[in-house]
């Protein structure tokens, strides 16, 4: 069977990207559809890249420059709460600027985070160049800017996709194993696959405008920050810088009677949030208008054809975690399919995107309109900008609540860490993975759980040791002969890739309840227990790997001994 590629991919932003660069470091080549031209500017959005996203980026060798760009090296990442950009400062977020993060100095909620890459403010404008460059120069990934796909079916072997190129019109034909729909919200593959979106479609009016304010920073008495919220009486929003600079993302609440009426003046507006009237210069950049929505999609799957990013799941975008969450998908999805063609798993091994991806991101989207709704339902005190003690006194007490709404989004601990796949056919449950909210988790090594960091005494991440598929960590503290003989034997009798790490001289936190651990590439726990499973073919078989030499695809597993199932909590 022939096939222009193994993966076809439908949208060039972050999630399609990072799709690709997954596919190609396991051996699968892909092409990627994307409406841009070359030169196009991203969207502007998204501000924020989770620290789970950044561990990501760290896998690939790109966290560092991530981190060059966009804000200046030096400028505070602090969130301020303000009664208008240059108004009176209540209450403020701290959040360490690179260069603190870099030496160590930092302060703040995230400082302290038990991660090799904390999280990091940088707009889309200046991430997506970076991902196109990384995916670009990986072996096996095809960009073909200013192309549209109109159609794509599937049979039994691949899918078709039409193609349209945006200059001449001209019409092709592609052809391949698998489709990823990373399109976005209006998306052709959701609309394809049957798919439709559920929950709540209406949650927040927001006008959104890109300035250029030479002055702004300048004019500020308060220490800079990365992000204003804005709580004025007469109207409230949200400032985030882009460039550190002059370059600013205001984000504009109205109310239902305002988009009704139609009746806000966007440039009034602006001026309310940023303060000093006429006084402030500005310039418009772009525009783009939005309406917050919580909807998460149906189904995520049929057969070859899979969605993932806005495609799949649209919310709040609190704290920026619909990109995260999205790359989350393309991530998941690429080392599924990268497992497929490599050729040790059987398509079998695909439902687990289903099964780990879509209760996540339902649970992300109810985490993010709970948030929202608390904020909306904060009374902001009328005296908020007056003189004197009744001023004082609300000032103190209404930054304390702000303070408290919003640190939980800025530094979203559980989001980051603390969902798990405990539900996956690929992993083997023993036990309930603890409960984590949007700010806080429990470090476990409960299967589904992310393996809890540690440091190396060489300075270097656990995560920077492990392998392209499985990893077998033995944490007895002896030099792991006894697992790599157990991996030998997997090995000489299944397809289940699997390297060895001896965690022998390394102080291990209390969560590490057991003598061995297996752990995937994405840093998701799939087994643990007391002693290695005897029968190796049912455990190959329970994480994935084929057990028939005749059918790649589907091809069914022997039924798993109990004691695979046992271990120690």
């Amino acid at each position: 069977m022939k096939y222009d590629a193994d993966v076809l991919i439908i949208g060039g932003g972050p999630v399609g990207l990072m799709t690709a660069s997954e596919l190609s470091t396991h051996g699968a080549t892909s092409i990627i559809v994307e409406k841009r031209s070359p030169g196009d500017p991203s969207e502007v959005k998204c501000n924020h890249v989770a620290s789970r996203t950044m561990e990501a980026f760290r896998r690939f060798g790109i966290a560092d420059t991530v981190r060059g760009a966009g804000m200046p090296y030096q400028h505070p990442q602090d969130v301020a709460f303000r009664t208008s950009v240059l108004g009176r400062e209540f209450g403020r977020i701290p959040i360490p600027s690179t260069a603190s993060r870099s030496q160590g100095d930092g302060i703040g909620p995230d400082a302290n985070w038990a991660t090799p890459e904390p999280p990091h403010r940088i707009n889309q404008i200046y991430l997506n160049p970076i991902l196109e460059r990384h995916a670009e120069s990986m072996a096996g990934v095809e960009l073909r800017r200013s192309t549209e796909c109109v159609g794509v079916a599937q049979d039994d072997d691949g899918i078709n996709a039409t193609l349209v190129d945006a200059g001449d019109g001209e019409v092709s034909q592609v052809r391949a194993r698998y489709l990823v729909g990373a399109d976005g919200g209006r998306s052709l593959v959701r609309k394809t696959i049957g798919a439709t979106f559920h929950g709540d479609p209406v949650l927040q009016h927001v006008q959104s405008t890109y300035i250029d304010a030479p002055g702004l920073y300048q004019a500020m008495s308060a220490r800079p920050a990365w992000g204003y919220y804005v709580f004025g009486n007469e109207r409230q929003g949200h400032v985030y810088s882009v460039d550190g600079k002059r370059k600013f993302l205001i984000h504009t609440y109205l109310s239902l009677d305002e988009v009704e009426a139609e009746s806000v003046d966007r440039d009034a507006a602006i001026r309310t949030i940023l303060g000093g009237g006429k006084n402030i210069d500005y310039s418009i950049i772009s525009t783009q208008d939005w309406t917050a929505r919580r909807l998460v999609a149906d189904k995520f799957r049929e057969g070859r054809m899979f969605i993932a990013g806005d495609s799949a799941h649209v919310w709040v975008p609190m704290g920026g975690y619909g990109m995260n969450a999205g790359i989350a998908d393309g991530l998941n999805l690429g080392w599924l399919i990268g497992a497929v063609v490599d050729g040790w798993a059987d398509a079998s091994i695909l439902d687990a995107y289903v099964a780990e991806r879509q209760p996540i991101t339902d649970q992300v989207s109810q985490f993010a309109m709970t948030h929202l709704e608390k904020i909306t339902a904060a009374d902001v005190p009328g005296t908020l900008d007056v003189d004197g003690a009744r001023g004082d006194a609300a000032r103190e007490g209404f930054g304390r609540l702000a303070y408290d709404l919003n640190v939980q989004q800025f530094a979203a601990s559980g989001l980051n860490f603390g969902y798990s796949y405990g539900e996956s056919p690929i992993i083997v449950d023993d036990g309930n993975a603890p409960s984590y909210t949007m700010g806080t988790y429990v470090p476990s090594t409960v299967p589904g759980c992310r393996l809890p960091h540690v440091w190396l005494p060489d300075g270097a991440s656990l995560y920077d040791r492990l392998g392209e598929w499985y990893t077998l960590i033995s944490c007895r503290g002896d030099d792991g002969e006894e697992a790599q003989a157990w991996v030998d034997e997997l090995q000489r009798q299944t397809s289940l890739p699997m390297d060895v790490l001896s965690l022998s001289g390394v102080a291990l936190p209390d969560s590490y309840t057991s003598e061995y651990v297996i752990v995937r590439q994405d840093q998701h726990v799939a087994w643990r227990g007391p002693r290695l499973p005897s029968d190796v073919n049912a455990f190959a078989a329970r994480l994935g790997a084929c057990t028939c030499d005749t059918a790649p695809e589907p091809c069914k597993g022997a039924e798993i001994p109990a004691e695979i199932l046992s271990s120690s909590r």
